[in-house]
């Protein structure tokens, strides 16, 4: 017997057409798959059959029979990548450095959505059933903490805690020199910069579109060269901690596009897109790609509204560089 499952219709879905609704339960299936679903009296509201003009309404049960196979499919990958939570609604991992969050541009299969499709293809009845919701997006050569949605109504309730700043993240980042002071905000507009590249941020004042950033620091540990740092970025704009600190001249260590000053390397004007960058970075160190990390993560559960804290610990590489810059 094919699959069989029920949905409850919440207040935010009211209204809107069935097959609109089931999309959001089932986002590897499209519309139009759905819509073939309805039409050969394979779904019921409330035990009554549906058509495809119906609409849904708070209160509502929704049973839908899977008569056909998703259509809308991620290719799983099977790669080692950890989970540290999960439930019905949401995962949280520890994204490997150079692992892209989502299929983009030219990489459509070795990504992190493609690694947990695989992981929930292995706990779901049907495959393709459930598919990773990427709430947050870390940079390819940024390791740590991420949140995954696996539903619809968590995929929207994240998404909005991470626009009103109810989500709190720390990284470590290991920049160059010394800094002089233990802590301090560093309070400076990031806009876009002058270059044409919209991928790269600038702190200087010929950036466009220039939106307030603030990011909070502490002083780790100092080495004769190098200082590590825990950082809080208390806005979100895009590679806010790297811009921020390359402007106040300690460029996070194998950086590749942004350096002291706020310049950038002489090849950061081609088409390479900063955020997918897959070539290692000869920093004379083990570590061959920026040196962030996300160390730990705090957010509301999207549907119990606990509060949860989450942290992973440093990765290989930058253990292997501190170690040596210990020796130092």
């Amino acid at each position: 017997m094919p699959p069989r499952f029920t949905f409850l219709v919440d207040a935010d879905a009211s209204g809107i057409r069935i097959d609109s609704f089931l999309a959001r339960q089932l986002r590897n299936y499209s519309s139009w798959r759905l819509q073939r679903i309805v039409r050969e009296g394979g779904v019921r509201v409330d035990w009554a059959l549906a058509s495809q003009t119906d609409r849904v309404f708070a209160g509502q049960q929704i049973t839908i029979t899977l008569l056909e196979p998703p259509d809308k499919l991620l290719e799983p990958l099977e790669l080692d990548v950890p989970v540290l939570y999960h439930d019905p609604w949401m995962l949280v991992v520890d994204k490997p450095p150079g692992l892209v969050a989502h299929p983009t541009g030219e990489i459509q299969h070795n990504t992190l959505a493609n690694v947990l499709q695989h992981w929930l293809d292995q706990r779901t009845p049907v495959k393709g059933l459930v598919r990773p919701g990427i709430v947050h997006r870390l940079d390819r050569q940024t390791s740590g903490l991420m949140v995954i949605a696996l539903t619809h109504q968590a995929h929207a309730v994240l998404s909005a805690g991470f626009e009103s700043s109810r989500v709190s993240k720390s990284y470590i980042a290991l920049v160059e020199g010394q800094l002089r002071q233990d802590s301090g905000m560093i309070d400076l507009p990031i806009g876009r910069s002058p270059t044409g590249r919209h991928v790269l941020m600038s702190c200087l004042a010929d950036a466009r579109d220039r939106k307030p950033a603030r990011t909070r620091f502490d002083v780790l540990r100092r080495f004769r060269q190098h200082t590590l740092v825990k950082c809080r970025p208390l806005t979100g704009r895009n590679h806010q901690i790297r811009v921020h600190f390359a402007h106040l001249g300690h460029p996070l260590v194998g950086d590749e596009f942004y350096r002291a000053g706020g310049k950038y390397h002489p090849f950061a004007t081609d088409d390479w897109d900063t955020s997918q960058s897959p070539r290692p970075v000869d920093t004379g160190l083990p570590i061959e790609r920026h040196a962030l990390h996300a160390s730990e993560l705090e957010l509301a559960h999207p549907i119990s509204d606990i509060w949860l804290q989450f942290a992973a610990e440093l990765p290989e590489d930058l253990q292997a560089t501190l170690q040596l810059l210990d020796q130092q």
